[in-house]
């Protein structure tokens, strides 16, 4: 398990600043939204965290307490990642899916595959996260 930290400290320090993202690159736009709503959730900041949220996750909980209360109870490992790391993505039309590697702050890994869509204005919305809990690496 600490190997599996280690190596989540270390892939975080080899990523690249988030910055301002490049409009032609619908992945870093991704990661960085992505990013940003883990912050949102590590300050307690419920509007920024819901302001991610696609207007179909909207639909579903349609104010900032509800949105909150339910990423807190069954999303633990993304509303208090221990640490994160971007994986695999895949692009296709608009939707991007994206894998984020969670170390959660109960030590359990997990896999966050992220389902962010493109929206009219250009913007893009988390539609939906799919937790899969992380088998422990063998023969370590």
């Amino acid at each position: 398990m600490k190997i599996v930290r280690a190596a989540f400290a270390i892939c975080m320090l080899l990523l690249p600043p988030a910055g301002p993202a490049n409009a032609d690159d619908p992945v870093e736009t991704v990661q960085n939204v992505i990013a940003s709503q883990i912050e949102a959730f590590l300050r307690d900041d419920a509007a920024a965290a819901y302001a991610f949220a696609s207007p179909t996750i909207r639909q579903k909980f349609p104010d900032e307490a509800s949105f909150f209360d339910m990423v807190r109870r069954g999303y633990a490992p993304v509303y208090r990642p221990g640490n994160f790391a971007f994986g695999r993505s895949k692009v296709t039309g608009d939707t991007v899916l994206q894998e984020v590697l969670i170390s959660g702050s109960d030590g359990k890994d997990w896999t966050a595959v992220y389902q962010v869509v493109r929206q009219s204005d250009g913007s893009y919305k988390i539609n939906g996260v799919h937790m899969i809990r992380a088998a422990p690496g063998s023969g370590i």
